[in-house]
């Protein structure tokens, strides 16, 4: 079920636990065989419901307490204050101080980021396509995270669509250069690509957060969905939440 997982119960601060995950364990068939948790893929409806619930029980949380996002490649960032009962919100970020709020991002060669400040107890999820790192988005998921008390942060950058595999049009690479200039990159055929998620971790140390950068090329990896190599697919995430919180706690 995880590609990668970790589970932080030491002091000082809040206990947390974040993942990665990939397409084992899951109940989808066709395309989408696996641990499909993207409900717009074109998958049974039931069968996805039925994925997110063995995520869930995995985290020992109920359905509601995963929280997801109308994810639209933009910067918007949603601040979370409870349970996803209702329609997600459109945004390519969640923050939150709440504990036993699972936030997820759904990707299939996108950039998930995951971010934690452990001492005050807030934490974010953030989807970083080709355009949310144009955007900034992950910048924009630091401040929203510090607007909410946040001052030391770290974040896990997990798995994606590597440069070698993501070749785009010059101009496009020109483009993104502009914006971080280290997004510019070549292709394994030598060709111009963009490596997105180079550029959101430059991103995120200019902001002055703490990383570590989880190794996998989606496209590569048939663990893992990819779009670009399979088109029609499922959707794997990354997904963040306190076990426990001690907001304002500046020890």
């Amino acid at each position: 079920m995880f590609w990668w997982r970790e589970r932080l119960v030491e002091p000082p601060g809040s206990r947390l636990e974040w993942g990665f995950t990939d397409r084992d364990g899951g109940l989808s068939t066709g395309p989408c065989q696996g641990l499909n948790l993207g409900r717009h893929v074109g998958d049974d409806p039931e069968t996805v419901t039925a994925n997110r619930a063995l995520l869930a029980q995995e985290l020992g949380l109920t359905p509601d307490r995963l929280v997801f996002m109308h994810q639209v490649h933009g910067a918007d960032v949603s601040v979370v204050d409870g349970p996803g009962t209702g329609e997600a919100p459109r945004a390519d970020a969640l923050v939150t101080r709440h504990p036993g709020l699972a936030l997820v991002v759904l990707v299939a060669d996108c950039t998930p980021v995951l971010l934690a400040d452990r001492r005050r107890g807030v934490v974010g999820a953030v989807h970083a396509g080709r355009p949310g790192m144009m955007a900034r988005v992950a910048t924009a998921a630091v401040e929203a995270m510090r607007d909410l008390g946040a001052r030391d942060l770290e974040a896990v950058v997990g798995p994606s669509v590597c440069p070698r595999c993501y070749e785009v049009p010059a101009e496009l690479r020109d483009a993104a250069a502009r914006v971080t200039p280290v997004a510019a990159s070549v292709s394994r055929e030598g060709t111009p690509a963009i490596d997105v998620a180079g550029a959101v971790v430059e991103q995120l140390r200019e902001a002055g957060v703490r990383l570590r950068w989880v190794p996998g090329c989606t496209r590569e990896s048939d663990a893992l969905y990819s779009y670009r190599r399979d088109h029609r697919t499922g959707r794997f995430c990354g997904v963040v939440h306190l076990l426990d919180a001690t907001p304002g706690d500046t020890r």
